[in-house]
């Protein structure tokens, strides 16, 4: 389907702009653009939810453990690309915003380049090293030497990656969402399909990292043809000297803070193995996985926010971006409480029935931890999407260096003392504490405090206090009728407060103009 689905816009991605586009209705652009962007996250999980418990039947709770940790190694490594993903999309945007195609199409290409210079080093000392790495993660010793050629594998892939998050970007600055989602989650798909059959056919843990190459090559070739037809002086070899110091002034503090950050988000699946068992990673894991539902939403927003306040910010459009700004907050909330009830009241049935009973008795209550942490985490992509576009990357660098040392001891006696339960903790506590910074630094940078919508505000947490009797239910009776019913009737409720108090007539209207983004 998805060449079919690239053929019929073919037409429109040819089309590329010689003045600066217009930048009315970017709201209604920002929630198209997500929309798909979280479309294309959802259809790769929902065949990952099909898929996975078949992969974890197939390889056991300790094998699937260790495919979980050589998955996991080369995004400790994500600092490698010099921030050069989201500096090409900053930069693409601003060239795209002047009506300046060349200039875009060099700024690819010299992000490409400059993630390439320093990505394939790394990959290479991962390669070589890999034997020994896995022997650090008490892998066990009869899967010691698939793991080790595994990672082998997964090196070249997390190189592939990084230039799939670049070559993308002429899809990015124009919003075209639709065709990112086509191209990265068709082959993703695939991928995720795959798997299974090459472990039941015997390749196991290795043939499983082996698709996930094939995948990611696939993806970086749809990426660079539909770029191509988006941005054609995409196709060229030229290269913009100018351009290097500015994204490395404004990538590599972004590398120094993906070194940090990576760390501690992902902190706790090192931990887990060393201090517990690779089987506690495996109950940790299907939890994690489950909250990413909810983290799906802040990264569709990010996708679509910061080549928007990119733009808005470098035309000096403030208005609208502190419109865009509010309303990307709001909606934020509006969709996340009531997603985060349903997750946490579905949760213990779906783990039981999707990965089985032990998964439903070891992984319900961290997954309950996780989520009051993604109660802050999420809202905070929107001033975080903002203060990458405003150019403030340094500021991501000094606060996560600073946390490194108190996170990390934090960390260690969480899970020494509490097991999974204290690593989900950490986490949280963590997420926490830097969403609400992000805000800290956001509002007076942007000067909107006075203009934040109390009378509004009021009405949402008025909202969110209906939606208590839901949770009381659940947490008296379990999964029941009566719960179901519960639940149902007060998600009812918060509708009808939100739809008439919080929204306002002119918001309302919007909404049911534009939600249909697919006609």
């Amino acid at each position: 389907m998805l060449p079919i689905a690239l053929q019929q816009d073919e037409a429109k991605i040819s089309e590329a702009p010689a003045t600066p586009p217009s930048t009315a209705g970017m709201t209604t652009k920002v929630v198209k653009g997500s929309l798909w962007t979280l479309a294309g996250q959802v259809a790769p999980l929902g065949a990952s939810l099909i898929a996975t418990p078949f992969t974890i039947r197939l390889l056991g709770s300790e094998g699937y453990g260790v495919l979980i940790l050589i998955t996991l190694i080369p995004t400790y490594l994500g600092f490698a690309d010099m921030g050069m993903s989201i500096a090409s999309t900053k930069f693409g945007s601003e060239a795209y915003a002047a009506g300046d195609p060349e200039r875009e199409a060099r700024t690819v290409r010299t992000a490409a380049l400059i993630a390439l210079c320093a990505a394939i080093p790394v990959a290479i000392v991962v390669f070589f090293a890999s034997a020994k790495l896995v022997t650090l993660f008490n892998v066990p010793e009869h899967l010691l030497w698939e793991a080790s050629m595994a990672l082998k594998v997964a090196a070249v892939t997390f190189v592939v990656n990084f230039m799939n998050q670049i070559f993308n970007t002429p899809q990015l600055d124009r919003l075209r969402m639709d065709l990112n989602t086509f191209v990265t989650s068709g082959f993703r798909i695939l991928g995720v399909i795959a798997t299974p059959i090459v472990i039941y056919l015997g390749f196991g843990i290795l043939g499983a990292v082996t698709v996930l190459l094939v995948a990611a090559l696939l993806t970086l070739a749809g990426h660079i043809y539909t770029s191509g037809r988006l941005l054609p002086e995409l196709y060229s070899l030229t290269l913009d000297r100018t351009i290097i110091r500015p994204l490395l002034k404004f990538g590599g503090p972004l590398a120094l803070a993906a070194v940090a950050s990576l760390t501690l988000l992902n902190a706790e699946k090192g931990i887990l193995p060393m201090l517990v068992s690779v089987e506690m990673l495996a109950y940790y894991s299907v939890a994690f996985t489950f909250a990413s539902m909810a983290i799906m939403f802040g990264n569709s927003l990010v996708q679509s926010l910061v080549p928007s306040f990119s733009q808005l910010w470098s035309t000096g459009r403030n208005p609208e971006l502190e419109e865009l700004f509010l309303r990307a907050v709001f909606l934020n909330l509006i969709v996340l409480v009531p997603g985060l009830v349903v997750l946490a009241v579905a949760s213990r049935t779906f783990f039981s029935a999707w990965a089985g009973p032990s998964f439903g008795e070891n992984s319900t209550h961290p997954f309950f931890i996780l989520l009051g942490g993604l109660l802050f985490i999420i809202p905070s992509y929107v001033p975080f999407s903002l203060l990458l576009s405003m150019g403030k990357s340094n500021l991501f660098a000094k606060l996560y260096l600073i946390e490194l040392i108190p996170y990390f001891v934090m960390l260690y006696f969480l899970t020494r003392a509490f097991g999974i339960l204290g690593a989900a903790a950490a986490w949280a506590i963590l997420g926490t504490f830097n969403g609400l910074f992000y805000f800290r630094l956001t509002l007076p940078t942007m000067e909107l405090s006075a203009s934040l919508p109390t009378e509004r505000i009021k009405w949402l947490l008025i909202a969110v206090l209906t939606l208590v009797p839901g949770l009381g239910a659940f947490s008296v009776l379990g999964m029941s009728k009566v719960t179901v019913a519960t639940v149902g009737s007060t998600l009812a409720v918060y509708g009808v407060i939100v739809g008439f108090k919080v929204l306002t007539l002119h918001e309302r209207t919007w909404l049911l103009k534009k939600l249909p983004f697919w006609a």
